[in-house]
């Protein structure tokens, strides 16, 4: 068990260690690769001068020795076209840019070799290699791509087809002698697709051409079809807005037949509505039987009926014809005794206008209503009050005196706040004040022990019930003995 460990920890050890090797070997060419700085693309036309940067960024520990630079077509192999080397000379092997390469100082130094090509032609695109040979590392390298554009020229056509059932081509776009290759796309409500096809062009440019294939139809024509093209050189895409052209037999109708020819009716009219690519050059009217009726007039598309009789009753025909074809229509009149009654508004309609009428007046009452009741009010001074009443005061001063006998002050106050029990079975009178003749009247109704007023007897004191019905009641502000009214009863 322990042997079966001890050899798993050794396997493990030996992977660990070469996969730091490894991850050493990679991160020691990726900082080597990093030491020759370059330019990633380059951009240029045809006919501008070009540079090339390079330079050597760290050169600690290093010697360098000499540099060369280096072409590498797309297709072909590599040529030396620039170098040099701080013991001689510049040296410009014979390639397709001699004469035309040159490096960018007159005394080129090792860590800054940089370049210029002059001049420059669609088949210098390709990759440039700029490459140092040094002690003790070796050779090291950085790589700039050179990508010549060329602006194309752009343009786009409609193509006249007839109406079909087979795909055809109905546009046309091309983008020619473009570098690189342009992009084409199409921008329609109509049913088709687009096709590319690349070619070669001049001066290794290249030329793209599109075509939209679709089935033709008549309700195509005249719509808008739209070819947008693309291009490195362009700041935005270049759109063509087309019209499809598809041409189509005449398409007949005849119109302005009621149903209510009858005998004796004048100058009814028939019309015959074509339309056609190209347009229609000719229209014929005639009769399912052959001749037109004598009182028949043509001119041009329309049929004029001056007089409705036996004649007419027949089956009219229409007839137009472009350079595509020929194409018809027909109606058949029939000839009434008597005319039809004209159809009117049917109730519902009458009624909801009445209804609509009605509903429109009762708005317009209501607020000319609401209008003059708030004038009136307005100018009557009507509203709720604008103040508070004062809370209700207390009415009665109760005094006791020193036999314990209570008696009650009456309270002045005004006769308009004072309050009447109206529900008492009979009304409150100032007894008092009556005549001594009625007095011996009312006390021999009395019960027995209150029959003598002048009895010194002393009544006993008032006890105050709930239920008193006379609590509510404040007799009016007058004293006993002023006045022989009683006070006013409520019924």
């Amino acid at each position: 068990m322990a042997r079966h460990d001890a050899r798993n920890w050794h396997d493990r050890t030996t992977m660990m260690v070469l996969l730091c090797l490894v991850a050493s070997i990679l991160a020691g060419h990726g900082a080597a690769g990093q030491r020759v700085k370059v330019e990633a693309e380059v951009l240029s036309y045809p006919g501008q001068t070009v540079n090339l940067r390079c330079a050597f960024t760290d050169e600690t520990g290093i010697q360098l020795t000499m540099v060369t630079w280096i072409y590498e077509p797309k297709e072909g192999d590599r040529i030396n076209i620039a170098v040099f080397h701080p013991k001689f000379d510049p040296s410009y092997p014979d390639s397709p840019m001699k004469g035309r390469v040159s490096f960018s100082s007159p005394q080129p130094k090792l860590d800054s070799p940089s370049i210029q090509i002059s001049d420059v032609r669609m088949t210098d695109e390709g990759r440039y290699i700029c490459e140092y040979a040094t002690y003790p590392i070796g050779n090291e390298q950085g790589i700039t791509y050179l990508v010549m554009l060329a602006k194309p020229q752009n343009s786009a056509s409609i193509v006249t087809v007839e109406a079909g059932t087979k795909p055809v081509v109905v546009a046309r776009c091309e983008s020619v002698d473009g570098r690189p290759p342009a992009q084409i796309s199409w921008v329609t409500t109509a049913n088709g697709n687009g096709t590319i096809v690349s070619k070669p062009g001049a001066d290794n440019t290249v030329t793209v051409t599109s075509e939209y294939l679709m089935v033709p139809t008549a309700k195509d024509n005249g719509k808008d079809i739209s070819c947008v093209v693309a291009h490195r050189t362009q700041v935005k895409a270049e759109s063509f807005l087309l019209k499809l052209a598809v041409q189509y037999a005449p398409q007949v109708k005849i119109v302005g037949y009621d149903n209510n020819w009858y005998l004796g009716r004048t100058n009814v009219v028939l019309t015959c509505q074509a339309t056609g690519n190209p347009v229609p050059i000719s229209v014929l009217w005639k009769t399912m039987s052959g001749e037109l009726p004598d009182t028949v007039q043509i001119t041009g598309n329309e049929l004029k009926v001056l007089k409705v009789d036996e004649a007419v009753n027949t089956t009219f025909v229409c007839e137009v014809r472009n350079r595509i074809g020929t194409s018809r229509d027909q109606v058949t009149a029939i000839v009434r005794d008597t005319r039809l009654p004209e159809k009117g508004q049917t109730t519902g309609t009458i009624i909801g206008a009445i209804i609509g009428v009605i509903l429109l007046l009762a708005i317009i009452g209501t607020a000319i209503a609401m209008y003059q009741k708030h004038r009136n009010k307005k100018q009557s001074g009507d509203g709720p009050p604008k103040y508070k009443p004062p809370p209700p005061k207390k009415t009665n001063n109760i005094t006791t005196n020193g036999q314990g006998n209570t008696s009650y002050a009456p309270v002045d106050r005004p006769l308009q706040s004072q309050y009447y029990n109206t529900q008492s079975d009979e009304p409150v009178t100032d007894l008092d004040a009556y005549h001594e003749e009625d007095r011996e009247h009312y006390f021999s109704a009395a019960p027995s022990g209150w029959d003598d007023p002048g009895d010194s007897e002393v009544l006993p004191p008032y006890m105050h019930t709930e239920s008193d019905p006379h609590d509510d009641y404040q007799g009016p502000n007058v004293n006993r003995g002023e006045s022989f009214v009683s006070p006013a009863m409520f019924v």
